[in-house]
């Protein structure tokens, strides 16, 4: 597939079980997809990973690459993070790379490539105080961060809504950061 493409990178929270769908709406769209997945998420969807790859038509990553190896995906127009999870969130915030993820939106602020983030966490992660600092320096660096009332709204312990998680405000968000909002 040629055209735009979309980085789609998750993390370990319940929403991730469910990526093919937002991967699937994101190519009805015209997008060429590319999958990352942190080491968490890449264990719980093991079993998908093959239907992943078939569906997106690249391998989905969550290593870095070795020194010297090409890169197996086309640039990127556009890199989404969601869900990002509470540890995913603070890392890049921080700039601790020690996942291809978080190391990946890392640079991309660094490069100037268009980000957008939407983050899945509980209310008791939302109010440790670091939470609020990672989300105001994200934006504070460019990212679009779909978190509140606009995006995703926490719940409470224990009471996940991974059927409820708003991908099409992350793919709306995409398609904005590269001047496709109507497209």
């Amino acid at each position: 597939m040629t055209g735009r493409v979309l980085y789609l990178l998750g993390s370990g929270a319940p929403p991730v079980l469910h990526v093919a769908d937002p991967i699937r709406r994101a190519r009805a769209e015209g997008w060429d997809v590319c999958l990352g997945l942190t080491p968490t998420a890449a264990r719980w969807l093991e079993a998908e990973l093959p239907l992943l790859e078939e569906l997106t038509g690249h391998p989905v990553r969550s290593r870095y690459k070795a020194p010297g190896q090409p890169d197996v995906w086309p640039p990127c127009d556009v890199a989404v993070v969601a869900p990002a999870t509470f540890n995913t969130v603070n890392r890049w915030a921080l700039g601790i790379t020690d996942t291809f993820v978080v190391g990946f939106a890392a640079e991309a602020i660094g490069k100037r490539i268009p980000l957008v983030a939407m983050p899945c966490v509980n209310a008791a992660y939302a109010r440790h105080p670091q939470f609020d600092r990672s989300i105001a320096t994200l934006r504070a660096a460019g990212v679009t961060v779909l978190y509140g009332e606009n995006g995703f709204v926490p719940n409470e312990p224990g009471a996940a809504r991974p059927a409820a998680y708003p991908w099409h405000l992350a793919l709306t968000a995409a398609r904005a950061a590269t001047g496709n909002g109507g497209a």
